[in-house]
């Protein structure tokens, strides 16, 4: 299996199973919408006014699954990739200058947090650990989870907007 197939969730499993299942299944919907673009496709910001692309979409899933699951539920000191505190939206302003092998990259972070996420949602004993941010109440992994799945929803319905006006490839 690729990043990019897509298996469909259980209709019925337990509670860990159905969020993580249909968060991979949200990950891989993203990917796959990507798929086949040349680095200046993934590029294009296509629905003006909007400043959205597919990789400025791609670098803010890799910052959201690496501030959640590593900062978060990990609770790893770490900074973020392309966000900054003076640009907090870096990661989806500064793509039209990335060159080809940052596309790359992006992707390659994108997946590698990805895997950092599913093992810290592993290592965890219960969808009830929980962790504190700055400025929040205490979050759980649970709805982390439910989240995440919210996240990828709402940026895969850009994604599919994007898509249509750069090639007219539609899915679901």
């Amino acid at each position: 299996m690729t990043d990019e197939e897509r298996v469909d969730p259980p209709y019925i499993a337990d509670e860990r199973t159905m969020l993580t299942t249909w968060l991979d299944w949200q990950r891989a919907t993203l990917l796959q919408k990507c798929s086949g673009l040349t680095p200046d496709q993934l590029r294009e910001q296509a629905v003006p006014p909007s400043n959205l692309s597919l990789l400025g979409l791609v670098r803010h899933m890799a910052e959201v699954e690496r501030g959640w699951f590593r900062k978060g539920v990990a609770r790893e000191d770490i900074g973020y990739r392309w966000v900054t505190e003076d640009h907090q939206d870096a990661d989806f302003d500064d793509v039209a200058d990335v060159d080809d092998a940052g596309v790359d990259a992006a992707f390659e972070a994108l997946r590698d947090e990805i895997g950092r996420a599913r093992h810290a949602v592993a290592a965890a004993a219960t969808l009830d650990v929980t962790f504190t941010r700055p400025n929040r109440p205490e979050i759980s992994l649970r709805w982390v989870l439910v989240h995440m799945v919210e996240e990828y929803a709402r940026h895969n319905g850009h994604a599919d907007f994007l898509r249509e006006r750069i090639d007219g490839v539609t899915g679901d």
